[in-house]
């Protein structure tokens, strides 16, 4: 899980020639099978989602003042790096603050209220669970109400906005490609059925409301699918060729609209996303089904 240990291990896997399949992180890097053919990621990658949010900010804000906070890390940086590339040369000058924290820091307190400073009426949230969840409660505290985008991979309602405060978090503006299962409008879904079944024999202990749950449960049945198209022939080359061709595989958790496709020229099994508002105590989805064509 997270870009810097699997950053640590990506050449060794490669040089070793070790499928290292369906890594937990959207870093762009991990569609690249001419430099790394070992190495698949699974979610859409970063840089996909903040060009939708810039593209979202350019047709409905296009005179919005940007705040962003974001991880000093490959995470944070190739968030932004989608952020500034959807904005392009008119929006880069939109962005009135570009503010880092380091994952070592106890509170990101500080660079909530740098940033309402600015002026800013939007606010890109670029943060992991722990530091998404303070931000949230910071900004009420403040009073600062900017349109508030935050990053899919905190956006689950189990570990970042309950624990922040379903008051504090409406109208939040995110992504999602995933079924959200707090959302009782999925619970006659048979891809959610399923998952339902798994957890309850499976993993009892396990908390259905996190959204992490449902990203392992969904690379895992990504997995069982390669590896039943693979047949008898289990080598590791015929296990990277079987990942690198799955055509619209849907492994029950993804929204609607969504599939899993592969190449051999394309390491980015999900590459859409919809725009998802939070309301009451769930997200709520709006827009239509968006592709990015971000390469490695």
């Amino acid at each position: 899980l997270g870009t810097p240990p699997n950053s640590a291990i990506h050449k060794y896997m490669n040089a070793k020639k070790v499928p290292q399949l369906f890594v937990a992180t959207g870093a762009t890097k991990w569609n690249d099978p001419k430099h790394f053919p070992w190495t698949m990621g699974w979610q859409p990658n970063y840089q996909s989602e903040t060009q939708i949010y810039a593209k979202y900010i350019m047709k409905m804000m296009p005179n919005a003042k940007i705040a962003v906070l974001y991880q000093n890390d490959d995470y944070g940086k190739d968030y932004l790096k989608g952020l500034t590339d959807g904005l392009g040369a008119k929006g880069k000058s939109m962005i009135v603050m570009e503010e880092s924290y380091e994952t070592s820091e106890p509170t990101i307190d500080n660079h909530i209220v740098k940033l309402k400073s600015t002026g800013a009426d939007v606010f890109i949230n670029i943060t992991t669970p722990k530091f998404a969840a303070q931000a949230i409660k910071k900004i009420a505290e403040i009073d600062w109400k900017p349109t508030h985008f935050l990053n899919n991979v905190s956006a689950s309602v189990g570990s970042v906005i309950k624990p922040a405060g379903y008051e504090n978090s409406q109208d939040i503006v995110s992504a999602a490609y995933l079924k959200d299962a707090s959302d009782p409008s999925w619970n006659d879904d048979p891809g959610m059925k399923e998952f339902y079944a798994f957890m309850k024999k499976d993993f009892p202990e396990g908390n259905v409301l996190d959204g992490g749950t449902v990203v392992g449960y969904g690379a895992a049945r990504t997995l069982v699918e390669v590896l039943t198209k693979c047949g008898d022939n289990l080598t590791r080359a015929n296990i990277m060729k079987q990942a690198a061709s799955l055509k619209d595989f849907k492994p029950g958790v993804l929204l609607p609209g969504i599939a899993i496709n592969t190449s051999p020229t394309d390491f980015a099994p999900i590459s859409q996303l919809q725009l998802i508002r939070f309301k009451g105590e769930k997200w709520e989805r709006f827009g239509d089904i968006i592709s990015a064509d971000v390469g490695g």
